[in-house]
């Protein structure tokens, strides 16, 4: 682990031309033994609601919301479409990638490549109305065939937007004006490798910094970077990057940092870096990657991935993490994150080119409830207790999020074929994209106004 940059020269500039429950306790005549246990899944289910509670309805300014976990809790939103689905508010054309919008302060940001740049636009979240445009020269040519525009979603904090594009390329941008803060090429900087399908882990901002699943050598797995400046503040692991993005929460009373890397499942103290433990997990093939981020819930971790890999479960311990359980048939995630509601996960579980199941399973046991074939593959969102499934192939779905069985309420097309990025949901709205279109629905109670105010002035970025 390195905790100081070696060279003076850390802010390499790009040289591209830059154009971001109260849980009541039951008395019980159980034995001692299945009353602690019943007690220890009370307090975890009361985490659970307090984890939720948190989330910030008006903005999804990150990868899978306000907590990293897909999920928000929000005034209630419309379970009673019109026959032709949810009101359309705007459409917009986007390009190239895989990178799902952002919302912040009324201000929404599309990450996508188009004529041969990686660009970055911000729209009024309300109207779709332009705010500005930036953008820079796009260099990821794709081994495959797929599309060659961004993987990662970008993050919003402190008046800035932070982008990491297919090929490595990690910028700071003003939120008011676009304006390029600093730029730093990380794959010519750490000697990070192309991977399968380029670079596809969402930026974290965390305290002050911006943390981000780099895959580099000498002790640069892992690295966090000064917000203000791009200096690197700590770097860590000799991991290959995997596609997983890393999430933050406090276990044991400090904050830390949970990384699915190429190799393995570490979790870091996330002011400096250290080591708090290892647990080697990965797929037993080499083709392969893992793209779910870790879900956090209260002291579990769920991580999961294809490839016949399996979901697992763990409970945090500071020297080394405690299995619960951990099968391949259960839940198999291969791009898409879950998302979990009273004690139970919902999420797709399989390969996507071979078909998906929608899929709910009891956390704690790891039991499959229920399974829903015919949807191929997609992205669950989580509104209170709704479910809001985006396919692939551009179907929203709403259903309550039950352990009982799967009953859509509402479904309506929104979008052409392909839909893969994470959408989001902010405000009452529910902003998603395909291949070459994004597009913002209403799904607001009836009788909510059309007329909406425009998103209000961004401050210049903190200090």
């Amino acid at each position: 682990m390195n905790l100081v940059p070696k060279s003076p020269n850390f802010a390499v500039a790009s040289d591209r031309t830059v154009v971001t429950t109260h849980v009541r306790r039951r008395t019980s005549s159980l034995s001692h033994q299945a009353s602690t246990s019943s007690h220890r899944w009370l307090r975890f289910l009361g985490l659970l609601a307090v984890l939720a509670t948190n989330a910030v309805a008006a903005d999804w300014p990150q990868f899978l919301g306000p907590n990293r976990n897909g999920g928000v809790t929000a005034p209630a939103i419309s379970t009673n479409w019109p026959k032709e689905g949810p009101r359309a508010m705007w459409s917009h054309k986007v390009g190239e990638g895989f990178a799902g919008p952002v919302v912040s302060n009324g201000k929404l940001i599309a990450f996508h490549r188009a004529e041969g740049r990686e660009v970055i636009e911000c729209l009024d979240a309300r109207t779709g109305i332009k705010i500005w445009k930036s953008g820079y020269a796009a260099t990821y040519r794709d081994d495959f065939g797929f599309e060659e525009g961004p993987r990662a979603t970008p993050s919003i904090a402190g008046g800035r937007v932070f982008t990491f594009g297919a090929d490595g390329h990690l910028n700071a941008w003003s939120l008011a004006d676009g304006t390029n803060l600093w730029s730093i090429d990380t794959r010519a900087r750490f000697k990070s490798g192309k991977g399968f399908f380029g670079v596809a882990a969402s930026p974290l901002v965390e305290d002050g910094t911006v943390i981000v699943n780099v895959g580099g050598r000498n002790g640069s797995g892992i690295v966090a970077f000064d917000v203000a400046s791009g200096k690197v503040i700590w770097q860590v692991t000799d991991d290959e990057a995997s596609y997983a993005s890393p999430v933050a929460a406090t276990l044991g009373g400090k904050r830390r940092v949970a990384v699915v890397t190429r190799e393995s499942f570490v979790t870091l103290d996330a002011a400096d870096g250290r080591p708090v433990f290892r647990h080697a997990w990965k797929p037993p093939m080499h083709a392969s990657v893992s793209a779910a981020t870790p879900l956090v819930i209260g002291d579990l971790f769920f991580i999961t991935a294809s490839y016949g890999t399996g979901g697992t479960l763990l409970r945090f311990k500071e020297s080394a993490p405690e299995i619960l359980w951990s099968r391949d048939e259960v839940l198999s995630a291969h791009y898409a994150t879950p998302v979990v509601h009273d004690g139970h996960l919902y999420g797709f579980d399989g390969r996507q080119e071979q078909g998906c199941e929608l899929r709910c399973v009891e956390l704690r046991s790891g039991k499959t409830l229920w399974s829903e074939g015919g949807l191929k593959a997609g992205t669950v969102t989580l509104v209170n207790d709704q479910l809001l499934v985006l396919t692939e192939r551009g179907e929203l779905i709403q259903a309550p999020a039950r352990p009982a069985a799967f009953k859509p309420t509402q479904r309506a097309q929104i979008l052409p074929f392909t839909a893969r990025a994470h959408a989001a949901f902010a405000d009452g709205f529910f902003h998603a994209r395909s291949k070459d279109k994004l597009v913002c629905v209403d799904l607001r109670p009836a009788g909510a106004p059309v007329q909406l105010r425009p998103s209000t002035p961004t401050p210049s970025p903190t200090p």
